[in-house]
């Protein structure tokens, strides 16, 4: 019996590793493409509804928030645990850590909006609305 616990622990040793990694880049994939579906809702709801939407990306809190002219109209998308907002793109020219906030007007020039994000393992995604197509793309993104 006690060989047969013994046995049992050094396969739980060897497979828990790669198992963990394997769920901290499922939690990141989903993340960013949680991210690319939040930020094509926004623009596709002020293109169709005709409405100005705000999306604010905060770093500190780890949220996405949408919100329209309409009365009562706010989404928020929270980052997975083990998943961050590591930066927001293209970059401010003065960096003071607080929210930023992008505006898209129906009928108007989508932004330019990225946002960068980590696991605890260091692997990264970055999420870029392409400002022609307005479609939100998920992109791997080298580890620093």
């Amino acid at each position: 019996m006690l060989i047969v616990v013994a046995l049992i622990g050094m396969l739980v040793g060897i497979v828990f590793p790669p198992v963990s990694a394997g769920l901290e880049t499922l939690r990141l994939t989903s993340a960013g493409d949680s991210v690319a579906s939040f930020l094509n809702g926004a623009l596709s709801r002020a293109e169709r509804r005709q409405e100005a939407v705000e999306i604010t990306i905060d770093p500190q809190e780890n949220l996405l928030v949408a919100r329209s002219t309409q009365a009562g109209f706010e989404r928020k998308l929270g980052m997975p645990d083990g998943v961050r907002i590591v930066s927001v793109l293209p970059p401010p020219a003065d960096d003071t850590g607080e929210p930023r906030r992008f505006f898209v007007y129906p009928g108007g020039t989508v932004p330019r909006i990225g946002v960068e994000l980590a696991n605890r393992k260091g692997a990264r995604r970055v999420v870029r609305v392409d400002p022609i197509t307005g479609v939100p793309q998920v992109e791997r993104a080298e580890a620093r």
